[in-house]
């Protein structure tokens, strides 16, 4: 008898705590200089770094939609927030909806990765959001 109250005891405590995690949040942001393969790979290598060293790993997934110019962030909102997430976004020299991207990051972004008033992004004939073949 105490091991099936023990037992009981054990799943219900483990079930309390599941139940207080909280539930994974996504947001989509657009960047209006995230759209060629080249930015997407340097953003993903500045998310991955930035999740370890200062989001606690908080981004869970990040989808980047290259034809659309937008990233969409599944994060744990206990852990990061959405505002961290955009400051990241700016901190890798990526505008992020209506914020800039920080100008000390934006200058060291290749040329392609620029905003298109700025000369970056796609150019005519020569689509950037296909992964070249090497």
């Amino acid at each position: 008898m105490k091991k099936i109250i023990l037992f009981l005891s054990i799943i219900f405590a483990a079930s309390y705590v599941h139940a207080q995690q909280p539930k994974p949040e996504w947001i989509t942001v657009k960047s209006a200089n995230l759209k060629c393969w080249e930015c997407k790979e340097r953003l993903d290598k500045y998310l991955l770094m930035e999740n370890k060293a200062n989001m606690e790993s908080g981004m869970m997934v990040w989808k980047i939609n290259l034809l659309q110019g937008e990233i969409k962030i599944q994060f744990l909102p206990d852990r990061t927030s959405a505002s961290a997430i955009k400051a990241a976004l700016n901190n890798a020299g990526f505008d992020a909806d209506d914020e800039k991207a920080e100008p000390d990051a934006y200058k060291k972004l290749p040329p392609i990765c620029k905003r298109a008033e700025d000369g970056g992004g796609p150019q005519k004939n020569k689509p950037c959001h296909v992964q070249p073949v090497n």
